[in-house]
């Protein structure tokens, strides 16, 4: 498996493709808002002759969905989510004119992840896990056979998601840090949704909230 990250939108959110040695990927968060970031997503699906299989959301906060209707349109895909961030998902036009940002509404259908529910594409496997607490739907993907973890908002380099937006609970983060990943094998690679990677290692030895 490789995971391969940009950065985009003023937020400097993490867009990532994670793909195989088939070629199918999976593309997750994307944050992509202007036409130079639309075109450095589509030249390396272009160069790396992938393929789009899924749309995937860690949460539905507005810096993580900016992209979902390109990619939509060019790919013909639809998002996949938590149902419990529906509401940060349907109230994204109000949040984006809030932050002055370009943004298309894609509008429904849309898919529903769950707890546990496995995501296939080529030979990868990536879990959702449910970790609510930075918003009420964060989804975390953890591939078991690759000790990688998309973390999404959840888990960053010596910090945590915010929990100070609509949905948002301090002790249920902690809580589920705690007991869905920070219990997973010390050499998963967590690739988070702003900054840099980490490791589940490090986390545990470093992180201050733990």
């Amino acid at each position: 498996m490789e995971v391969k990250t940009f950065q985009f939108n003023p937020f400097q959110e993490n867009t990532y493709i994670v793909f195989d040695e088939t070629n199918e990927c999976v593309i997750i968060d994307p944050g992509c808002n202007s036409t130079d970031e639309f075109k450095k997503l589509d030249e390396y699906i272009l160069r790396n002759k992938l393929s789009p299989k899924y749309l995937l959301n860690t949460h539905a906060h507005i810096d993580h969905i900016l992209g979902n209707k390109y990619i939509d349109e060019e790919y013909s895909l639809k998002p996949h989510f938590h149902i419990d961030d529906l509401f940060l998902y349907q109230n994204s036009i109000e949040i984006a004119r809030m932050y002055g940002l370009k943004y298309s509404f894609l509008d429904a259908p849309y898919y529903f992840l769950e707890e546990n529910q496995e995501i296939i594409f080529g030979n990868s496997v990536l879990k959702c896990l449910h970790a609510p607490g930075h918003s009420p739907g964060s989804i975390c993907f953890y591939s078991e056979k690759d000790s990688v973890l998309i973390s999404g908002d959840v888990l960053f380099r010596e910090s945590i998601g915010r929990t100070d937006l609509p949905g948002g609970n301090h002790q249920q983060l902690l809580a589920n840090i705690s007991e869905k990943l920070l219990t997973l094998p010390d050499n998963t690679v967590v690739y988070p949704g702003h900054m840099g990677s980490t490791t589940i290692e490090y986390e545990k030895m470093h992180n201050p909230f733990f």
